[in-house]
């Protein structure tokens, strides 16, 4: 039995003040994988005994960034989806198990007018791509921020959203495409029909006091693994960032 958590820290040095560390221990997690870490190699010690960590730091400072934390060590651990334009911004880490994989990604965000949607599309192809090539060897466990909110139930405000990044058109039917081409986004496969359960609010509005928020971060799976999902929750009493911890439990 293997319990995940993912988190977008939204910078780890200031969530680090704001209660990570509690957090990081109380959930006594086997795999912890943070996204948007904003950090260059040496700008911050994390005391995580009994865990390895795996960092992924973006070219540009203070921007992106992931890190995992594991119990288990990984056969492996590699870094980026191997096509170097989309290798220089710390988005992905891969830890290979064995009998999985597990990914961690921290999706580009399309931007305000969606300046970066074109390129987004082309990392969607790319980073699906990867994925497959890597379950041709052996089941998936992925999960991070994809910057993206699929279906009108992801969302408090899907009708004045519809163009905004993260909710357009393009963007859900590139997460449509992924799931059909063989993945299983585990928290709808527990609560289909679930609403008002987000995992990003705008710091603006007090979108987080009136529960006006995304769900942008997910953890996904291999269907050959939906029979070992045991749990999917969304952690939202868990302060300390705009986003708040997704959880996996599952039968590896």
């Amino acid at each position: 039995m293997k319990k995940m958590i993912s988190w977008n820290v939204n910078g780890l040095r200031a969530c680090v003040t704001k209660g990570f560390l509690e957090y990081f221990k109380e959930t006594d997690a086997d795999v912890f994988c943070i996204q948007e870490t904003k950090l260059q190699e040496g700008q911050i010690d994390l005391p995580a005994e009994g865990y390895r960590q795996y960092w992924n730091y973006a070219e540009k400072k203070g921007y992106s960034g992931t890190a995992v934390f594991t119990k288990e060590e990984p056969l492996s651990a590699a870094y980026g989806i191997g096509v170097p334009e989309h290798d220089k911004e710390g988005r992905v880490i891969t830890l290979e198990y064995p009998e999985y994989y597990l990914v961690t990604c921290y999706t580009p965000n399309s931007q305000n007018e969606l300046a970066r949607l074109p390129y987004r599309m082309e990392w969607e192809d790319a980073f699906l791509s990867y994925l497959k090539k890597l379950e041709e060897k052996k089941p998936i466990v992925f999960c991070g921020d994809l910057n993206v909110a699929h279906k009108e139930i992801d969302l408090k405000n899907p009708k004045t959203n519809r163009k905004n990044a993260g909710f357009t058109d393009e963007e859900r039917n590139k997460f449509s495409g992924l799931l059909e081409s063989g993945f299983v986004d585990t928290f709808r496969y527990f609560y289909p029909d679930k609403t008002e359960i987000y995992s990003w609010w705008s710091y603006r509005f007090s979108a987080r006091a009136k529960n006006a928020g995304w769900r942008i971060d997910y953890f996904c799976v291999s269907e050959s693994l939906a029979d070992k999902l045991v749990s999917a929750d969304i952690h939202t009493d868990v302060l300390g960032s705009d986003h708040c911890p997704v959880e996996l439990v599952i039968a590896l």
